[in-house]
């Protein structure tokens, strides 16, 4: 049974935060063109002020994504897993496959904090793979959906890694990314991309402006 819940009272004495709603079998949370249930969804009701003239409360709408450890096989849509190799070991499809002669390649660690699991933003780079790992072995988690033309992934495509401090991935040219995310007060990571990424090749869609929707990785 997939739980529909209710995180919010509002003034017309909507269930208080944890009390759950278990959906009819009409109402349940299967997708018409598959036979299993889609991730569940969470509803979060916040109240409006006195002020607005709009109903008591809005409807915001939390998709749980759950995280898988990454591997090689699972991470093949959107890019690439890279372990250690032995020293002398030859170039092959192993290694990091990159696309950097766009611009200047810039080679950086950056430091981020705080980041928690919940996002509403999702971005890709077409004209430039990326790196992403972490120093010091820590964990991180990330989001990602493969490469496509449309202006916004498939909310079905978008899925959830656990990476290990052990490896690093290369994200496709293209493929939308959320992340990196995790628990601890601040991680640090190594990113190669290019010079002007972050300013010229930063497409990002925008879950709660266009959907009302946020995204948990759990």
């Amino acid at each position: 049974m997939i739980d529909w819940i209710i995180t919010n009272r509002n003034h017309n004495n909507s269930p208080w935060q944890g009390d759950r709603i278990h959906p009819t079998p009409s109402n349940s949370l299967m997708d018409s063109k598959r036979s299993h249930p889609i991730s569940p969804i969470l509803i979060l009701i916040t109240p409006y002020t006195k002020n607005q003239s709009h109903p008591m409360s809005e409807t915001r709408l939390l998709k749980q994504l759950p995280a898988q450890l990454i591997s090689p096989e699972n991470f093949q849509p959107y890019g690439q897993v890279i372990y250690a190799s032995s020293d002398g070991k030859h170039y092959d499809s192993t290694d990091a496959q990159l696309l950097l002669n766009n611009g200047i390649p810039r080679f950086y660690i950056m430091r981020l904090t705080e980041r928690g699991r919940k996002f509403h933003k999702i971005t890709r780079h077409v004209k430039c793979t990326q790196c992403l790992g972490s120093l010091e072995g820590k964990e991180w988690l990330i989001a990602v959906a493969p490469p496509s033309e449309a202006p916004a992934p498939k909310l079905e495509e978008i899925s959830a890694f656990r990476i290990p401090g052990n490896c690093f991935i290369k994200l496709e040219v293209g493929t939308w990314h959320a992340g990196p995310y995790f628990d601890g007060e601040f991680v640090d990571f190594y990113n190669l991309e290019l010079s002007d990424t972050n300013i010229t090749d930063h497409d990002t869609y925008n879950f709660l402006q266009n959907q009302n929707l946020e995204l948990e990785i759990v």
